[in-house]
């Protein structure tokens, strides 16, 4: 599991992009990814799957609120905080 933020974030970030087909210089670590309308429900499932596989974590339905997902830095945030549970 990547344990580097910085790299942690290039990884979500890259996937949000590429998944999005978003411009890549519009989406920032603070960028709020679903408001912005850089994913929707489905692209929310399809993130969950993404981390999970990507980062060994385990998501509960306890963890679904938006500030856990509204942004690269709160995934990041989020990443961490399953990892060392």
């Amino acid at each position: 599991m990547t344990t580097d933020l910085a790299a942690m974030k290039e990884k979500v970030r890259n996937y949000i992009v590429q998944t999005s087909h978003a411009d890549a210089d519009k989406v920032k670590n603070e960028s709020l990814i679903f408001k912005e309308g850089f994913f929707d429900s489905m692209g929310f499932i399809m993130l969950i799957t993404f981390l999970e596989e990507e980062f060994g974590i385990k998501t509960v339905d306890s963890d679904l609120i938006e500030e856990n997902f509204e942004s690269i830095n709160a995934i990041t945030e989020f990443i961490q905080r399953k990892a060392s549970a």
